[in-house]
């Protein structure tokens, strides 16, 4: 379980996301829906009108609405952009347990203790029809994602799935304008029991439809989960899912995996394959009993509310193992338990090793990390290293056979790190933070001592030298020489998590979570930045380091100037970027390689400032794809104001810049033209000229910058000085 985000509160009841901003909404215990950026970390907004506990929270998916049910037996819809409550649905005559829109029609679903389900027209504000057949509490309620069923649970031991079809032709259909509450109220003509799920010893507390498959799953008092089958006939019992030690509160389908994800009383998140291919697993907590969880409709996001507040929390890192180098055209990464290799030039990709198959793993154990030896031209070798367990495997195959694997062999070990430092050995950091020498028979070579040092994790260097993060620095070893190369300094409490180099060692960037680092070959740092938001990976375009976050592509110059590329729509990690630096090439969550336009004339620009490469300057300025002052006031902050003097129209600019200088003819040719617009603005220019041109001794320049401003006390001064007679 990846913790993204987590916050203290009352008893959080209810739980939606909403589905394309980062935001997440809690009903609390106490009556207070909050609204939560979980990306930022933020509290957006606070909406409290509820009188008792609010249990049910859902957002709109188009419109600026929430929508909420308490124990106060009122819904409640609000808008959250202006901030309020829009009005309030009654009727139900007990506590209501869940609320939720309709997808593409605009209704409400609610359930209530009051024994009955009711769907509501939050446009005509009026109760549509009501559902009863429950004889207890009925615990949630929801429309199918895509069929015209609604599914509710109930105290009662059942789980029901009705049939909306009949109220939708007839309250949606084009000619027939939608009704409220008529004489057939509690009729069967609109709406239908269609299946009766019966098999729980108690109370089931919750049920949910899988996304896309015929499935339900439900929760109940007697601490099991079930999965049932169904169709247009009928529905059956599948499977029993036994484990809880006390009343399961929710249950849901992962939305992109074959997995069931129930909380209950008993303080647990348990995850269950319904393949039965893995064991469940299981998350605990000491203190907080669970009560609600909630799913993203698009990411691979789940939500959990428990007594002292409420998670957000994935159940694998979604990060591709990859590896990619800036002198190779071509990138190694893990999926569906082969090893492929993708060649940037032509898109091309195909496998390099056999599949690769671990007995006893848990439903979420994949590589974390995938090292590639780029020195070895015979053969292709490959370190996988898996987390938690601490383990690595070591793949190697012989790139003149081809797709023949039959000859691959695989070693396995114990490991906290890897890397590669030859052609044919690697270093491996042991549990006791010892370093060892291996070669690719996965034997031990020799073992590596440097005292005086807390090792925590090594990554690759280049050939004969590993780089080694301590508590709070990070170490570069030569280990022919057996000496220290260089040191860096990091703060502890973000520890370096990536590292890249750029091509032929020259600049390697090393980030965490939050920061980069930019330090030369011996580790000289050049530049630190810090970033608010997520860092997930990051290229070398020669001198220039290539990064992004969850929405933007960004670059970061070893000089400490950074900016940002584009926006992007869904996390990639970038792999590198081409020759002509116009395209940057990625891996997504899905193991999918893509390519993205991006514009580098903004760094290069910048570039070619910090190198002095003037004809680059100019031949960019020209090309008028850089516009603003901003361009202009960087090549002023960097001390190129004649650079920048001839690109600029506006005429006050033009005037500091030729001040700046030391070009008085451009300068005094600008005064004139700011005279003839603005007498008081140019007489001010006229001075500032006069004292620039003092300086450099320029006196007939003083002399009618002088007469211009009518200084006839200085003017005097300057004729008794030089000598020269005034004009008649």
């Amino acid at each position: 379980m990846l913790i993204k985000f987590e916050n203290k509160s009352h008893r959080v009841k209810g739980l939606a996301f909403h589905p394309r901003r980062p935001w997440v909404l809690a009903s609390l215990h106490n009556g207070v829906i909050e609204l939560w950026d979980y990306r930022m970390d933020t509290k957006i907004d606070e909406f409290s009108e509820h009188e008792g506990p609010v249990r049910g929270v859902d957002f709109h998916s188009s419109r600026p609405l929430i929508v909420s049910g308490g124990d106060d037996y009122k819904i409640k819809v609000w808008n959250y952009q202006l901030k309020r409550c829009l009005f309030t649905l009654n009727g139900h005559l007990d506590y209501i347990r869940t609320v939720q829109f309709h997808q593409n029609y605009p209704w409400i679903l609610s359930a209530s203790d009051d024994q009955t389900i009711r769907m509501w027209n939050w446009q005509s504000r009026s109760c549509l029809i009501v559902l009863t057949g429950h004889n207890h509490y009925v615990m949630s309620a929801q429309f199918h994602p895509s069929k015209d069923l609604v599914l509710s649970a109930s105290l009662d031991q059942t789980a029901r799935v009705w049939d909306i079809s009949g109220l939708r032709k007839k309250t949606v259909s084009p000619m027939t304008p939608p009704e409220g509450v008529g004489n057939d109220m509690f009729g069967v003509s609109d709406v239908g029991v269609k299946h009766v799920l019966e098999g729980h010893s108690r109370g089931v507390n919750w049920a949910s439809f899988h996304p896309t498959m015929p499935y339900i799953a439900t929760a109940a008092d007697d601490r099991e989960v079930k999965l049932w089958r169904m169709n247009d006939d009928k529905a059956w019992e599948v499977d029993t899912m036994r484990g809880h030690i006390n009343n399961v509160s929710c249950v849901l389908f992962h939305p992109k995996k074959d997995l069931i994800i129930s909380n209950s009383e008993d303080k647990s998140i348990r995850v269950w394959d319904m393949n039965k291919e893995s064991a469940p697993q299981v998350h605990r907590r000491e203190n907080d009993r669970y009560w609600i969880l909630a799913v993203h409709p698009t990411l691979n996001l789940i939500g959990a509310g428990h007594d002292s507040g409420m998670m957000v929390f994935k159940l694998e890192r979604e990060r591709p193992a990859y590896d990619s180098s800036p002198s190779h055209k071509r990138m190694y990464y893990f999926n569906d338990n082969y090893i492929i290799e993708h060649v940037f030039r032509t898109q091309s990709t195909g496998e390099v090793s056999a599949q690769i198959f671990r007995r006893n793993s848990r439903i979420n154990e994949k590589p974390r990390t995938l090292l590639y030896n780029y020195a070895n031209r015979q053969q292709h070798c490959v370190l996988l290293m898996f987390e938690p367990m601490g383990t690595y495997e070591l793949h190697v195959t012989d790139k003149k056979r081809g797709n023949d694997f039959s000859r691959q062999t695989t070693h396995k070990g114990f490991a906290k790190s890897a890397a590669f430092v030859s052609r044919t050995r690697f270093c491996v950091l042991d549990k006791n933070r010892q370093i060892w020498q291996r070669d690719l028979k996965n034997e031990v070579k020799k073992k590596i001592n440097i005292p005086g040092l807390v090792i925590n994790h090594i990554f690759p260097a280049g050939l004969g030298r590993i780089l080694l993060r301590t508590p709070d620095s990070m170490v570069l070893y030569d280990i022919q020489a057996m000496k220290i190369v260089g040191e860096l300094r990091i703060q502890s409490r973000h520890p370096i998590k990536y590292v890249v180099w750029s091509a032929k060692h020259k600049f390697v960037a090393m980030f965490s979570k939050s920061n980069i680092h930019i330090a030369k070959s011996n580790l000289d740092e050049c530049c630190f930045t810090f970033e608010n938001s997520r860092i997930k990976s990051g290229a070398w375009d020669e001198e220039t380091f290539v990064y992004n976050t969850a929405t933007h592509i960004k670059y970061l110059l070893p000089n400490g100037d950074k900016g940002i590329i584009r926006t992007v729509e869904d996390p990639v990690y970038i792999c590198q970027i081409s020759p002509s630096s116009t395209e940057l090439h990625f891996l997504n969550r899905e193991k999918k390689c893509g390519a993205a336009k991006i514009d580098p004339t903004e760094y290069m620009y910048k570039v070619a400032v910090t190198k002095r490469k003037y004809k680059t300057v100019v031949r960019i300025m020209r090309s008028g794809k850089l516009v603003g002052k901003s361009i202009i006031a960087y090549l002023q902050k960097k001390g190129f104001p004649e650079v920048a003097l001839h690109f600029v129209k506006d005429e006050k600019i033009k005037f500091q810049l030729a001040l700046q200088c030391g070009n008085i003819a451009t300068a005094r040719e600008t005064a004139e033209k700011l005279e003839k617009i603005d007498p008081k603005g140019g007489a001010a220019c006229w001075e500032k000229l006069g004292v620039e041109a003092l300086r450099q001794g320029v006196c007939h320049i003083v002399e009618e910058a002088y007469m211009k401003t009518s200084n006839f006390d200085r003017l005097s001064f300057l004729y008794t000085i030089t000598g020269k007679r005034p004009p008649h």
